[in-house]
């Protein structure tokens, strides 16, 4: 079960930070070798330069380690949802004022939705109360 990171760890991810934990996620944990081999081959890490990355996600409070023998074994300590939710409600209160109407017009003017993803926005539009 996921638990929310310390409040030190209530910061968003950078960028490299970031795409350990989507490999984390995807992989449900890992070490700094199945880590590596998840890598996409034009993304070239040292192994060093994982095993740091994952050492400061643990500081963090991102994620928790196992001893397995003389490796470690990573587990994110919180859901790619509640991450998602954590960066949306900081993309809200920073860049949009917390005006979170003016992100959906920004994504709808941005983004194209096809004929499922727009009946599954109105699907949750009308689960919250909002007639459409």
């Amino acid at each position: 079960m996921a638990r929310e990171p310390t409040a030190d760890a209530s910061k968003l991810l950078t960028e490299t930070e970031l795409e350990i934990m989507s490999l984390l996620w995807r992989l449900g944990g890992g070490g700094v070798q199945e880590v590596l081999q998840a890598l996409p081959p034009a993304r070239v890490l040292a192994r060093t330069s994982v095993s740091t990355m994952l050492r400061i996600l643990e500081a963090k409070g991102f994620v928790a380690s196992t001893e397995r023998g003389r490796a470690h074994r990573y587990e994110p300590t919180l859901t790619k949802a509640d991450y998602e939710a954590r960066s949306v409600e900081h993309l809200v209160a920073r860049v949009f004022d917390g005006n979170a109407a003016t992100l959906m017009r920004r994504l709808l003017d941005t983004h194209s939705l096809d004929r499922e993803e727009l009946e599954a926005v109105r699907a949750l539009l009308k689960k919250k109360g909002v007639r459409t």
